[in-house]
């Protein structure tokens, strides 16, 4: 779906706005949050409920050019379907499909590459071994939460 949402090429002013504002009301969440304690509440969502729900979370990354973990985290973690640390590396697989698929989808509207496009990748993947050693291992519970509504302010301004 991320695939066909970033081969789609639709007047896209009015869906940007609405996640735009939505990204931003769950980083005030996360922020207001910030000290709960990290667990899972609920039990995991149904295949159905998770291919439905990844679906449209990708389409709607391909449409918006927004990794669809910035989607997904916050539904992930509001349901209670895991806890924080679970969610980040549920999170960054999605990422890592939905980009992929997305940018094969916008490469066939584009003539050529970026040239800068090496740089971008192996910053991608420095950035992602860092993160990720970072999260697993390092950072505390609220320190994670108030990162991931530092994203979801970038995100949502960037859609704003």
């Amino acid at each position: 779906m991320a695939w066909l949402g970033g081969r789609l090429a639709l007047p896209v002013d009015l869906y940007r706005s609405i996640i735009g504002v939505v990204l931003l009301l769950s980083a005030i969440r996360f922020l207001v949050t910030l000290r709960e304690p990290d667990r899972a509440m609920g039990r995991p969502p149904s295949r159905v409920v998770a291919l439905v729900l990844g679906a449209f979370l990708g389409l709607l990354a391909g449409l918006t050019g927004v990794g669809g973990g910035i989607f997904l985290s916050p539904v992930i973690l509001f349901m209670g379907w895991a806890d924080l640390r679970t969610t980040a590396a549920t999170a960054v697989v999605f990422i890592l499909a939905n980009s992929t698929a997305g940018l094969l989808g916008q490469l066939s509207t584009l003539a050529t590459l970026p040239p800068d496009l090496g740089w971008w990748l192996l910053a991608v993947v420095a950035g992602g071994a860092l993160g990720s050693w970072l999260g697993a291992r390092r950072l505390p519970s609220p320190t994670l939460r108030m990162l991931l509504a530092a994203v979801l302010v970038v995100a949502g301004v960037k859609l704003l």
